[in-house]
């Protein structure tokens, strides 16, 4: 249950909060030992050391980053290895849902927009089937936390996820890395790059290959190894050209290919009048499915970016032009059992497939100052145009399709001035104009219901909508001394407006929710500290957002309509720790704790459509949940990660290391409304690299695991039916084998 804002905890969250770090795993060596490398961010775009940005920013990288996806995990496996980073989904591998500091969007349809905005090598991912493009040959993710309006634009008031590539270089260079694991788990990546024209054209090409086998059996059918698996096939070719001194263009050309299993949804695997706790019909190796065909899950993707940069002298000028498209579906048994037949209560059988086509263009245009004058400016058009057609077919309704269009623009500027060495202040400023329409197509298409008169085809209205915002934000940072600083930010910033249609599938009709707009207060503090051997990062936040934006999913008709609540509210602190203990053993830590509420009085939503749950919320007479004072959903409280890394030197040409990480997800309401059985607490996974690596042979071979303790954790729920219920993935052991030249 979310409790009111507390002043005096605030306050003693600020006092604790002042040490704080970022992972890097960047180490370097000298005559006095190992230190922490300087890490270099572009949260402002531009390049900055991590220190000196006055936002707080996380940033993986390194043996962080390639132990997380060692077993083929996409890109949900992110979810708390940062504080107050959260990511969930009830769609697979082909759609995730982010979370900054508690605020995310828990909606599942596949015109959702989200307050996190996903950005890909600078261009930004806007729906949620272009943010699930595979990691892979990665140089750098940025985690920036607080409203991003001013440089990237409407849709991040709770932050960014920035995924940077491996770039080109002019020395021949690459890698192979080759995993197996149980399971039938393969992963295979690799890459290679280097000159073709001297000083002129350079390339990089890489590649992925990830695999399971079907490992879950339908117990219904009697067929084993069902389903659970997935082949993941993507590609990237990158060309630099730098036919002068002051001109070069990037050209980013990638592709991927999904086929795979989409979410394993179980009935009743939720314990009824018990919090978050699984009950005895779970069995993780198998499912009760009359329906949904071993819910298949197929999608493909390609893009391509280019990027023309002008060195004028005092000025920098930027153009990046990109096109993002993706198509493909997924197909589930919603209910997770068959009807009357269990395993336990299910009142009728759901079968939904959705399928979605969805393309973007994207130009952006910068202009940026070149000089160490302690003034630093740069100014900028931005221009945005997607197109998007879901189908969703339901087995009784038939197909209803609907197309979405988003037409967006801005004019942004942002500059810092240095008014002292130690005193720097910055200021920004974004003007946004947002336009979105829905047209409703063919409904009912091969339905039941129409055929027995139990639906009809409707005359729907286009739906025009637009909205122009202010974004803003000003900080300032001052140098307390050689190795420590402190910063305060105020930012504001809006996502758009939003249509949602997934009712018009159901005889229902579109909803519509205004724009929500943020503002956000925080204060960091941020050292290198026992001579570069520790790193400290922190930030205390308070946020309010006026009109916040909700999806109400469920009831009985598992129904998926947008609402605005009158103010939503969050604060906290984000606390990390790196520390190089000693030349062997290297250790980071992170902590986050956001508090969320919804504040309306008036605000209701319909509770389980089965009838099923407990719902603690006070009820109306119409049976609706009354959720004011309830935290955001799918807002994990607290965030806890853990690493640790020790090597012993063999010889002068080796070493062999063990590696573990841990993340902790603490309290988390998964329904707007609060149940007993919505409520999940203490969940955790933890992740294991055994090996030996060569620096004469340039190799490393492992041996791996993930999940290594075989938690069954809880990820989310479908409340309409029954006490539906999807789970994370089991332990995986494995070995690997990497190899850099």
């Amino acid at each position: 249950m979310s409790k009111a804002i507390n002043p005096n905890r605030l306050s003693t969250a600020i006092a604790a909060a002042i040490t704080a770090t970022l992972p890097s795993l960047a180490v370097s060596a000298d005559e006095g030992g190992k230190r922490l490398e300087e890490v270099t961010v572009t949260a402002q775009k531009r390049v900055e050391t991590l220190q000196d940005v006055p936002i707080s920013v996380a940033a993986l990288s390194g043996e962080r980053l390639d132990s997380i996806f060692s077993a083929g995990d996409d890109i949900l496996a992110l979810a708390a290895r940062v504080p107050n980073l959260y990511a969930e989904s009830s769609n697979g591998r082909a759609a995730p849902r982010f979370y900054i500091r508690g605020l995310g969007n828990s909606d599942f349809d596949l015109a959702a927009s989200q307050p996190v905005s996903v950005i890909f090598d600078d261009v930004v991912q806007e729906n949620v089937v272009l943010k699930s493009f595979p990691i892979f040959d990665v140089e750098q993710v940025e985690v920036v936390r607080g409203p991003q309006g001013t440089l990237f634009g409407r849709n991040t008031t709770a932050g960014i996820v920035k995924f940077d590539s491996r770039k080109p270089t002019w020395d021949t260079e690459g890698y192979a890395k080759v995993g197996a694991g149980e399971l039938g788990t393969v992963n295979v990546e690799g890459a290679l790059g280097g000159s073709l024209v001297d000083d002129k054209l350079a390339a990089r090409v890489s590649f992925l290959r990830q695999e399971r086998g079907d490992w879950i059996d339908n117990s219904y059918t009697g067929e084993k190894d069902a389903m659970g698996g997935f082949t993941e096939l993507a590609a990237r070719a990158q060309f630099l050209w730098t036919p002068t001194d002051n001109f070069s263009a990037l050209l980013n050309l990638h592709q991927r290919d999904l086929d795979g299993t989409a979410s394993i949804f179980r009935a009743n695997i939720l314990e009824q009048g018990k919090q978050g706790q699984l009950s005895d019909n779970f069995d993780r190796d198998s499912v009760y499915y009359n329906q949904g065909d071993n819910n298949p899950q197929e999608y493909q993707g390609a893009g391509s970016s280019l990027k023309l940069e002008w060195d004028l002298g005092d000025v920098i000028l930027t153009s990046l032009s990109a096109y993002e498209g993706a198509d493909g579906l997924s197909k589930g048994d919603i209910d997770g059992g068959v009807a009357g037949d269990g395993p336990g209560f299910i009142p009728f059988d759901a079968l939904t497939e959705d399928r979605a086509d969805v393309s973007q263009l994207t130009q952006e245009i910068r202009l940026a100052s070149n000089t160490t004058d302690p003034l630093q400016w740069q100014v900028g058009a931005f221009y945005f145009d997607s197109d998007l057609d879901v189908t969703s077919i339901d087995g009784f309704y038939g197909a209803t399709t609907v197309s979405h269009g988003n037409t967006s623009w801005a004019l942004f500027g942002q500059t810092s001035y240095d008014f002292t060495e130690a005193l720097t202040a910055t200021v920004g400023l974004r003007y946004t104009y947002d336009e979105k329409s829905l047209v409703v197509g063919d409904q009912n298409v091969d339905g039941f219901a129409l055929v027995i008169g139990a639906a009809s085809v409707q005359d729907y209205d286009p739906i025009n909508i637009d909205d122009d915002q202010l974004s803003w934000e000003t900080s300032i940072n001052y140098q307390l001394n050689d190795f420590s600083s402190v910063y305060t930010r105020l930012a504001d910033g809006f996502r758009a407006q939003s249509i949602q249609a997934r009712d018009v599938a159901f005889e229902g009709s579109p909803s519509v929710a205004d724009s929500e707009t943020i503002t956000s207060f925080e204060v960091g503090y941020k050292a290198d500290l026992l001579e570069d051997t520790l790193r400290l990062n922190t930030s205390v936040f308070y946020y309010q957002i006026d009109n916040i934006q909700l999806t109400a999913v469920g009831g009985g008709g598992n129904f998926n309509h947008l609402l605005n609540a009158d103010k939503g509210v969050g604060q906290g602190f984000e606390v990390d720790l790196e520390w190089v203990a000693s030349d062997n053993l290297l250790l980071t830590a992170g902590a986050g704790y956001s508090d969320t509420e919804i504040r309306d009085a008036d605000l209701t939503t319909a509770p389980c459509g089965s009838g099923q749950c407990t719902v603690t919320d006070p009820l109306t007479a119409d049976g609706l949940a009354m959720i004011d004072g309830n935290p955001f959903q799918a807002a994990p409280e607290i965030i806890f990660n853990f690493t640790l890394r020790y090597s012993q030197p063999v010889g002068n040409e080796g070493e062999v290391f063990f590696f573990t990480d841990w993340a902790y997800q603490g309290e988390t309401n998964l329904a707007l409304y609060e149940a007993k059985e919505y409520t999940i607490d203490n969940q955790f996974e933890g992740g294991l690299r055994v090996g030996y690596t060569s620096f004469a042979g340039n190799y490393e071979v492992a041996l791996f695991g993930r999940n290594i303790t075989d938690e069954e954790n809880i990820k989310g729920q479908i409340d309409f039916n029954n006490l539906t219920g999807f789970v994370n993935d089991p332990r995986i052991l494995g070995v690997e084998f990497n190899k850099n030249f």
